[in-house]
C-alpha cells in the first residue's frame, strides 16, 4: 500500500469519526470547536511534507534568533560576578542526549530519527521555558519588560513548533514515535536576585545552544525533503 493510499485512509476515519462526534455535539457549544478541528485537519490533511518543514524550518529560525536577542538584552546589564557563577554548558539538562555534532554527521542520520531528535528537545523545553516565562517580569534586570515579552513570545514559538513537528511526523508516515525523555527537575531559579539572574542566564544559553541544533536538524531534513545533494544542504 502506498503512502497516499494510507493517507487517504487516515482521512476516510477521521471524517467518519468526525461525523459521529458533530451528530452528538450539533446544538451545543461543542459543534463550533468541531467544525474547527474538521477545518484545521483538511488544511494541514492537504499541505504537502516540503511546505510543512519549510514553515517549521522558519519557526525553529525564529526560535534561535529571539534566544539570540534574549541574551543579548541580558549581557547588556549583567553583574562581573554572574559569569563566574554561570554553570558549565555540560550541565544543561539536554546535554544526556546523543546527536550529531555537526551537519555532515546529521546528513547522515535516518530522517525519522533526525526528526525524533529535534521533537524529542523540543519536548525537553517545556518545562524550562514556562520557569524562564514566569520568572521574567521579576528579574533583577533593566531591561525586565523586553525580556518578559520575548520569553513568552519564546514560549508561544516553541509550542507552534511543537504543533508544527507533530503534522510533518504524521505526513512522514513513521512507525515509530521514539521520543527521549529528558526530565526537568528544577523548579525555582534561585533564592537571592543574582542567583536568579544567572540561572536565568543559563537556562537561556543552553535553550540557544539546543535551538540552533533543532534548527539544523530541521534544514537537513527540509533539504533531503527536497530532494537535494548533500552538499547542498
Amino acid at each position: 500500500m502506498t503512502e497516499s493510499s494510507r493517507e487517504e485512509i487516515r482521512l476516510q476515519r477521521f471524517k467518519r469519526e468526525i461525523k459521529k462526534t458533530v451528530k452528538m455535539t450539533q446544538g451545543s457549544r461543542l459543534y463550533f470547536a468541531v467544525s474547527v478541528l474538521i477545518c484545521s485537519f483538511l488544511y494541514i490533511n492537504g499541505v504537502g511534507l516540503n511546505d510543512l518543514l519549510e514553515r517549521a524550518s522558519q519557526l525553529s529560525d525564529k526560535l534561535h534568533s529571539l534566544s539570540t536577542s534574549l541574551t543579548n538584552d541580558l549581557d547588556s546589564h549583567f553583574p562581573p560576578v554572574g559569569r563566574v557563577m554561570m554553570p558549565r554548558p555540560s550541565m544543561c539538562h539536554t546535554s544526556s542526549l546523543q546527536i550529531p555534532n555537526d551537519k555532515d554527521q546529521a546528513l547522515k542520520i535516518p530522517e525519522d530519527e533526525l526528526l525524533s531528535l529535534a521533537r524529542s528537545l523540543l519536548l525537553a523545553w517545556s518545562d524550562p521555558l514556562a520557569l524562564l516565562s514566569s520568572e521574567a517580569s521579576s528579574l533583577a534586570h533593566p531591561e525586565r519588560n523586553t525580556i518578559d515579552s520575548k520569553t513568552k513570545e519564546l514560549q508561544d514559538n516553541i509550542n507552534s513548533l511543537g504543533a508544527g513537528l507533530e503534522h510533518v511526523f504524521q505526513k512522514m508516515g513513521s512507525s515509530s514515535d521514539n521520543l527521549s525523555s529528558l526530565p526537568f527537575y528544577t523548579s525555582s531559579l534561585g533564592q537571592d536576585k543574582t542567583s536568579r539572574l544567572v540561572n536565568f542566564h543559563f537556562l537561556l544559553s543552553c535553550f540557544r545552544r539546543d535551538s540552533h541544533k533543532i534548527d539544523s536538524f530541521l534544514k537537513v531534513l527540509r533539504c533531503r525533503a527536497a530532494k537535494k545533494r548533500p552538499e547542498m544542504c
